[in-house]
């Protein structure tokens, strides 16, 4: 699977500002209602919010997959974001989490949307991978190394 499908590189933040949970899921949608102007920021946030309440999706690992689906999109979107200083995401393990993928997709796409969901999950479970990631220099090497595995 090509990620390159679903996001783009300035759907890659290097580096998070945002310290609590709820500030990454808002700095984690900027650059998609940057890019897609039909998006709304607040209707994202609640999507994402709502599905953080029903469960974390701090997986451990240092790895967050915030997830959702909105009824109005035509297609899977993608953003990825690293923390060097970690977040309290509430993460399964209890450890602060560094690595962030956003995953917002249709609502009528269950089907490629677990795909999504279980190739990033099984991306991230690899040690060599998040160490790669949380080493890569820019937004160039990140935008390299998610999209060749």
């Amino acid at each position: 699977m090509n990620l390159s499908e679903y996001t783009h590189k300035n759907q890659i933040i290097e580096e998070l500002s945002a310290r609590t949970k709820n500030e990454v899921l808002a700095e984690l949608i900027k650059p998609l209602t940057e890019k897609y102007s039909f998006l709304n920021q607040k209707e994202v946030y609640d999507v994402l919010l709502t599905r953080e309440n029903l469960g974390t999706t701090g997986i451990g690992d240092g790895v967050a997959i915030p997830h959702g689906k909105l009824e109005h999109l035509d297609q899977v979107l993608l953003v990825t974001a690293r923390s060097s200083s970690g977040v309290d995401f509430a993460a399964l393990d209890h450890k602060l989490v560094h690595i962030f993928f956003l995953v917002l997709a249709p609502e009528k796409s269950a089907g490629k949307h677990l795909k999504i969901l279980a190739f990033i999950s099984r991306m991230l479970q690899n040690q060599a991978f998040r160490d790669a990631y949380m080493r890569a220099r820019d937004r160039d090497e990140l935008w390299n190394l998610i999209n060749k595995t």
